[in-house]
C-alpha cells in the first residue's frame, strides 16, 4: 500500500466566482498549469483551498475536475479531515469516490485529542478507505500535535504512508526523519523549511509557493532530492521572500492576492476569509516584482 508521495505537491487554492459559486474552469486552469509547471502531486481541498467553507458536493466537484485535469500524469492527493471522525471516514470515501489517488487528513481541531484519540482517528479512516493516507499536522492551527512516538504507531498501519509536517519545529521533524521507516514519506507543511527537511531525509513539500511559481517549487524540491543543496540554496534564497509574504496575513489570503495580481483567478474569499490589508498587498505585489513575476492582468482588489 505504500506509494513514494515526494518532490513538490501544490496545496491547490479553490477559486471562485463573484456569486461565491466554485469557478469550475479556473479550477481546471489552475490544475493543469500546475501539471506543466512541473509539479509532481496536486493537493486539492485542504486547508489552503479554504476546504471547510465548501459543500460536501462541492468538495467532491473540485477533487473531480482536478482528477479529470491530471488525467493520470501526477497523482491526486485530497484533503479529507476534520473535527469528527465519522464524517472525516465518509469525506475520505466521497474522496476515494471521486477518484483520488490518496488522502490528505489534517488532524481533528479544537478537540485537541489525546495520542491514543489521534492514533484510533487515523486507524478508523485507514481501516474505512484503501487509499493511502498522508497526516498532516499543523499544531499552531488546530491545537494538537502528532508526537514522534504516535507517528511511530501510524507508521505500521499499511495504507498510513506519510506526513505533512507542519509544526515548525525542526527538532521535531529531525526526530521524525530519523525515527520513521525510509519509505514513510516525510512531506514539509512550510515552504520554507523544504530544504533544511530534506537535507535530513524528508521527502519533499506540501507547498502554498508553487501555486504562484510552480516551476521553481518543484525545481527546489527536485535540487534538493537530488542532493544538489547548493544550487537548492540560492533558489531558496531566491524564494524566501515570496514564501514568507504569503503569510503576511492567514493563509490562503496573501496567496489568493498574489494569484489574482498575475492574472491567475478573480480574487474572492468565503468569509470567515476577509481581503487583505492594503499594506499587505503593497508587499505582496512588491515581492512579486522583485522576483520578476509578472502580470497585470487581474486587480488586487477583493471582496470576501
Amino acid at each position: 500500500m505504500r506509494r513514494d508521495w515526494s518532490g513538490c505537491g501544490t496545496a491547490l487554492v479553490t477559486p471562485f466566482t463573484a456569486g461565491g459559486a466554485v469557478d469550475e474552469p479556473r479550477v481546471r486552469a489552475l490544475a493543469a498549469r500546475q501539471i506543466e509547471g512541473g509539479v509532481h502531486f496536486l493537493c486539492p481541498c485542504g486547508t489552503t483551498g479554504e476546504s471547510p467553507t465548501l459543500s460536501a458536493a462541492e468538495h467532491r466537484r473540485v477533487v473531480e475536475l482536478v482528477v479529470e485535469t491530471a488525467a493520470g500524469r501526477v497523482p491526486v492527493l485530497a484533503g479529507a479531515g476534520g473535527y469528527d471522525t465519522r464524517e472525516v471516514v465518509e469525506q475520505a470515501r466521497e474522496m476515494e469516490r471521486a477518484g483520488a489517488d490518496g488522502i490528505l487528513s489534517v488532524t481533528p481541531y479544537y478537540n485537541r485529542p489525546t495520542p491514543e484519540g489521534l492514533y484510533r482517528h487515523y486507524a478508523a479512516i485507514a481501516d474505512g478507505v484503501e487509499l493511502p493516507i498522508v497526516v498532516y499536522n499543523v499544531p499552531g492551527r488546530t491545537g494538537c500535535n502528532v508526537d514522534p512516538a504516535t507517528l511511530c504507531r501510524l507508521a505500521e498501519l499499511p495504507n498510513v504512508v506519510g506526513v505533512k509536517e507542519a509544526s515548525a519545529n525542526m527538532a521535531q521533524m529531525c526526530e521524525v526523519c530519523r525515527a520513521l521507516p525510509d519509505d514513510f514519506s516525510v512531506l514539509s507543511g512550510d515552504d520554507l523549511f523544504t530544504v533544511p527537511l530534506m537535507a535530513v531525509g524528508g521527502a519533499g513539500v506540501v507547498s502554498v509557493a508553487s501555486n504562484e511559481v510552480p516551476a521553481e517549487m518543484a525545481r527546489l524540491a527536485s535540487l534538493a532530492g537530488d542532493g544538489d543543496f547548493a544550487a537548492a540554496r540560492r533558489l531558496h534564497a531566491r524564494l524566501l521572500p515570496l514564501m514568507q509574504v504569503n503569510f503576511v496575513e492567514s493563509n490562503p489570503i496573501p496567496v489568493k492576492a498574489a494569484m489574482a495580481h498575475l492574472g491567475l483567478l478573480d480574487l474572492h474569499y468565503r468569509l470567515p476569509m476577509a481581503p487583505a490589508r492594503p499594506a499587505s498587498l503593497e508587499k505582496i505585489v512588491r515581492v512579486l516584482e522583485e522576483l520578476g513575476v509578472g502580470g497585470e492582468t487581474a486587480s488586487v482588489e477583493a471582496s470576501a
